[in-house]
C-alpha cells in the first residue's frame, strides 16, 4: 500500500480548516496539519505576487488522490489549487496502520 502526504496551500487558516475537516470527514485522508501565515511568491497572470498564505499537509493513501483532489477542488477559492503528493517511504507501522484504519476502504469492484 502506498502511503502520501498531500501538500495544499490556502488563502488562509479558515479556508484550510474547512478543507481540512471535508478532507478528514470523508475518510479521504486521516489526518490534515495547518501551518498558518506561509510567505508566497508566485507568478499569476503575468503579474508577481506576494501574499500569505496556509499550508495544509494531509496523510493518505495513494489510492485515494483522485477523489481527495476533488474534494479540495470542490471546496477551494483557488482557480488552480496546489495539491501535490508526496510518497512516504517508511514511518511508523502502528501510524500507518491507524492511517489505513482511519481512510476510506478501498472499493472492490464485484463486476465477474
Amino acid at each position: 500500500m502506498e502511503f502520501i502526504f498531500v501538500y495544499i496551500t490556502c488563502k488562509d487558516r479558515v479556508q484550510a480548516l474547512n478543507i481540512g475537516k471535508a478532507v478528514v470527514e470523508a475518510r479521504l485522508a486521516a489526518c490534515a496539519n495547518i501551518i498558518d501565515g506561509m510567505d508566497s511568491i508566485y507568478w499569476w497572470n503575468d503579474e508577481l505576487q506576494v501574499e500569505k498564505e496556509a499550508i495544509l499537509i494531509m496523510k493518505s493513501r495513494g489510492d485515494l488522490l483522485e477523489e481527495l483532489t476533488e474534494k479540495v477542488k470542490s471546496k477551494h477559492s483557488y482557480e488552480v489549487p496546489c495539491v501535490v503528493a508526496l510518497p512516504i517511504e517508511q514511518g511508523n507501522q502502528d501510524y500507518l496502520n491507524w492511517l489505513i484504519a482511519e481512510t476510506k476502504a478501498k472499493q472492490i469492484s464485484t463486476n465477474s
